[in-house]
């Protein structure tokens, strides 16, 4: 399965992107083999002066077409909902930072690296963010967040708004609140969102983050142009089960399925995009033409990539 294009994804074959240049070129041509074209690297949540390094390491190989971009999966973050991230390193919107790793990636030759930022909407400081992301050309994506309906659904209005394009959510039902019918809480506020063209969200098909038939309810209600199929591989993929590190947490891996010791927080998939679309097709029911549109062109244009 070729030419598909991944926009959230961690690492593989036991490399970290971000960590070195030898082994992000390794993770990288792991997903290339895979079937994927373009590959956007994210980072997870790490303190200000270690993001800035990774946005260093990768920038050249975004200027060099190896990757089609960054994704920063944090630090502004709900703590509640922080998933596979750091709670020490989780802080409230700082623009001055989005500056400081857009010029890190500006100095190692590809202004446009950064194309998206997870960051929760309810933290103090958001609404002078996404005025700073949209201002450099980062794509805002709302995730990991614990905000109301009413706050997501004017968060995403807003970006979509601001940047002329739909708003991006990340790997919905995953990293928010369940929906519930008294309280719809970012699931809500996403698909109706996503429905009306103000946003994509993003899918985890997997087998593990999101049940097939929500996948197939999720497709069925916003369809394939508002549905971004993402890996969110980590660095297992391409091994096999035992003890890994996602940033600065211990994961372990069993039966294919990572997680936080810890917290029992899932981290991050162990699939390539190519089994996420077929899990899709073949589990949860999705036509193929949209499983693949779902994984092709919806998130190139939601990156800013078509």
């Amino acid at each position: 399965m070729s030419g598909l294009v991944d926009i959230h994804c961690h690492g593989a074959v036991g490399a970290e992107f971000g960590g070195t240049t030898e082994g992000s070129l390794a993770a990288a041509a792991y997903h290339a083999a895979a079937g994927v074209e373009r590959l956007v690297a994210s980072l997870v949540s790490a303190p200000a002066d270690t993001l800035v390094a990774q946005v260093t390491t990768l920038a050249p190989l975004v200027a060099d077409g190896i990757l089609a971009g960054i994704h920063l999966e944090g630090p502004f973050l709900s703590e509640g909902r922080r998933g596979a991230h750091d709670p020490a390193v989780l802080a409230d919107p700082d623009p001055a930072l989005v500056d400081r790793l857009a010029e890190a990636a500006a100095l190692g030759g590809a202004v446009d690296a950064l194309r998206h930022m997870t960051f929760a909407p309810e933290r103090p400081g958001a609404d002078a963010l996404v005025r700073t992301l949209v201002e450099h050309g980062i794509r805002p994506a709302v995730g990991h967040t614990e905000a109301d309906a009413a706050t997501v659904a004017r968060t995403l209005a807003e970006v979509a708004d601001l940047q002329g394009a739909p708003a991006l959510v990340t790997h919905l039902f995953n990293g928010m609140p369940p929906l519930h019918h008294r309280a719809g809480g970012p699931v809500a506020a996403a698909l109706a969102a996503a429905a009306r063209g103000e946003a994509v969200v993003e899918l985890i098909a997997d087998g593990v983050h999101v049940a097939p038939e929500v996948v197939r309810m999720v497709f069925d209600t916003v369809g394939p142009d508002a549905v971004a199929l993402v890996s969110d591989a980590m660095v297992a993929t391409g091994l096999g089960d035992g003890a890994y590190r996602l940033g600065s947490l211990d994961v372990v891996v069993t039966d294919g399925t990572a997680r936080v010791p810890a917290t029992g927080s899932i981290a991050g998939s162990t699939a390539t995009l190519a089994d996420c679309v077929r899990w899709a097709v073949e589990v949860a029911g999705v036509p193929e033409e949209d499983a693949r549109h779902a994984a092709t062109v919806t998130p190139a244009r939601a990156v800013g990539l078509a």
